[in-house]
């Protein structure tokens, strides 16, 4: 697997997409906007784009503005519409990465809640927690982006079964896997724990870079930044996770 890029190409990149991210954004919002100020301009003007006799002063006609009820009407209609498709036209690999990730998290979330009852030293433990708060709160942003949507959220009840078959998304453990890494103790448990997430972490990581490979993908603000956090957060715990592992590989002082 090729080396993860660095956190500066990572920035660099989102530097980018973001200048463009943003232009397409407020592009959408100039063009809702102006369609809310041509209701608004409907609602206080005639047919022919005069004020209305209602909206003078020195005349009242209720049945003036009712010709102009039903063109309001229209065009919030048009308003709603256009709103809900910008919700909903999320892109194919948009979709397919928020699917996939979130089983893909729930499953280092089993990885790491193996840790209490293995044994685990100190410092496995504080990144096992790390690993559980960030994954927990990411795995709740991608079900609702995927709710919000009307889409079919992946089930986490239990991910020991996942990672065979068509389950198995980059760097995700076998069953086998898992049930040698519950099985572990001691420093075998964080020897062994580390190795595993380090390549589960560089699965997530293979995983956005397929997302930002794939042309029109990750148009989306939201998506985009998400994907982004996951891809400098997990490149940065490989690191140090690279790091642990060396240092309970090394031999002990005056061994």
């Amino acid at each position: 697997m090729p080396d993860s890029p660095s956190v500066t190409d990572v920035t660099t990149r989102r530097s980018m997409r973001t200048h463009h991210t943003t232009h397409v954004t407020r592009a959408r919002r100039v063009a809702l906007f102006g369609l809310l100020a041509v209701v608004q301009a409907c609602a206080s003007a005639g047919s022919d784009g005069r004020p209305s006799e209602s909206a003078r002063p020195d005349t009242v006609r209720p049945d003036a503005v009712r010709p102009n009820a039903a063109r309001v009407a229209e065009l919030e209609a048009i308003y709603r519409a256009r709103a809900e498709a910008a919700l909903e036209g999320a892109h194919e690999a948009d979709i397919r990465f928020m699917t996939h990730m979130i089983p893909h998290h729930a499953q280092a979330l089993v990885m790491a809640g193996f840790a209490p009852n293995a044994g685990a030293s100190p410092s496995i433990r504080t990144l096992c927690a790390r690993i559980i708060n960030a994954q927990t709160d990411e795995i709740a942003i991608m079900s609702r982006w995927l709710s919000d949507r009307g889409l079919p959220v992946p089930e986490t009840g239990d991910m020991r079964g996942h990672g065979d078959g068509a389950m198995l998304m980059a760097g995700m453990l076998t069953r086998e896997q898992l049930a040698e890494l519950e099985a572990s103790r001691g420093p075998d448990f964080d020897r062994l724990f580390l190795r595993y997430m380090i390549q589960h972490h560089k699965g997530a990581v293979t995983m956005v870079r397929e997302l930002f490979a794939t042309d029109g993908a990750a148009q989306d603000d939201f998506v985009f930044k998400l994907a982004s956090d996951i891809h400098v957060d997990q490149a940065t715990e490989i690191a140090r996770m690279e790091l642990m592992l060396e240092a309970l590989a090394a031999p002990e002082p005056g061994g």
